[in-house]
């Protein structure tokens, strides 16, 4: 698939400047990027944004994946001319993104109050572990500290194993979800009610608990905090993967009372609805050792393809558990184009697959346009923008002021 250039996307003609490192920020304006906006990743001199390292083979994938659709510009900001630079260029911004530690912009001179003056309806989105305040508002957070301390981990794996954490940057990545859908909040806020600017305090740890569903109410009603269920449910069965004939794995849920007794019937055990160990969901949860060993050895006496095609016969809710290298091969990701094949030269035979836009529009779908840009690659062009001439952007990298 090549680049769509001139594609029509909903955020045309929003601007952002991206101060943030690693996922966070990035996963924010990666979704507004893929959306239209203009996306202007501010990096420090040397080696930019640390995204830049998170790859495989020698190849950033991380960054050509999430720095797809933006800019770069080097600013050295411990130089008050490249302070100045980036003022003249919030000027023309609806949106601010940083995630330095609390009070970082502050020091740097570059607090709210300095960015609303020269742009009163900026939006400023500041991404930091625990937010702007409360005790810990000083320490730094890592989606791996967010992941232990929000409730995640103590819940996740199995129960006579130690608690899990995620082999991705799950944290982070909930709170660049959160941190997209409040940019676009506060930008309506802006242009429809004819606000000013306004602050968007987003800590990683509020959005993890968030997505935790009803684990405080649970702890309040029954004094007992939810723990590892391994891939079971704690609220419904039978739910779980099982192993089939031919060592893949299969995942089935029977979460609805409706689902599990069609999933007995299905595979001849009838008997099940009436049994009063599992003819209620309470009861199966209760019996879920035997619930799970009965569905297991009728799946584990079949193959993955006669598993899947008996379940869509009988309407019973299963589904294969893939591997990256399986999901590209699916014939519904490659229906939907769910993941596509993008050029790139750095990678092997000339593509690199990677997810498409998330959600797409009916009209205007977003669109992959460019590729992640090069450290500096538009520094530049967006310095000529501000109305430096090139000699004077000559002069600014002489003097190690931008790159």
């Amino acid at each position: 698939m090549e680049y769509q250039p001139s594609a029509e996307c909903p955020l045309d003609g929003v601007r952002v400047l991206d101060l943030s490192r690693l996922v966070a920020g990035n996963m924010t304006t990666h979704v507004l990027a893929d959306n239209g906006a203009e996306v202007i990743k501010v990096e420090p001199p040397g080696k930019g944004d640390p995204l830049r390292d998170w790859g495989a083979d020698g190849i950033s994938v991380q960054w050509k994946i999430y720095a797809r659709n933006k800019k770069s510009i080097v600013l050295n900001l411990r130089e008050e001319k490249a302070k100045a630079i980036l003022l003249d260029l919030v000027e023309g911004a609806q949106v601010f993104v940083e995630n330095f530690r609390t009070g970082g912009l502050e020091k740097m001179g570059l607090a709210p109050e300095t960015l609303w003056a020269r742009n009163p309806k900026l939006i400023i989105l500041r991404v930091t572990g625990f937010g702007q305040t409360g005790p810990y508002s000083h320490k730094p957070g890592f989606g791996t500290l967010i992941e232990g301390m929000s409730g995640f981990a103590m819940k996740t794996g199995s129960a006579d194993r130690p608690p899990s954490l995620p082999n991705m940057a799950l944290a982070d990545m909930v709170a660049g979800l959160y941190g997209a859908f409040a940019c676009m909040t506060a930008l309506r806020e802006v242009e429809t009610k004819g606000g000013d600017g306004q602050i968007i305090d987003l800590s990683l740890l509020e959005p993890l608990v968030s997505i935790l569903g009803g684990d405080a109410a649970i702890h309040h009603v029954t004094g007992k905090a939810p723990m590892r269920s391994g891939n079971r449910s704690m609220t419904a069965s039978p739910r779980n993967t099982y192993r089939t004939k031919d060592g893949h794995w299969l995942a089935i849920s029977g979460s609805m009372q409706a689902m599990a007794m069609r999933l007995f019937r299905a595979i001849g055990r009838g008997d099940m609805c009436d049994d009063p160990r599992y003819s209620t969901n309470a009861a199966r949860v209760a019996h879920a050792d035997e619930v799970d060993g009965i569905v297991q050895k009728w799946v584990g006496e079949r193959t993955l393809a006669e598993n899947l095609k008996f379940f869509e016969e009988t309407e019973v809710t299963a589904g294969p558990v893939y591997d990256a290298g399986q999901l590209r091969e699916d014939p519904h990701i490659l229906g939907r184009e769910a993941i596509v094949n993008i050029t790139d030269n750095d990678a092997p035979d000339g593509y690199l697959p990677m997810h498409n836009i998330v959600p797409r529009l009916s009209k205007t779908p977003g669109a992959i346009r460019t590729p992640a840009p090069k450290l500096g690659e538009h520094t530049d062009a967006i310095l000529s923008e501000v109305g430096l001439t090139k000699q004077e952007i000559l002069d600014l990298k002489s003097a190690g002021i931008v790159a």
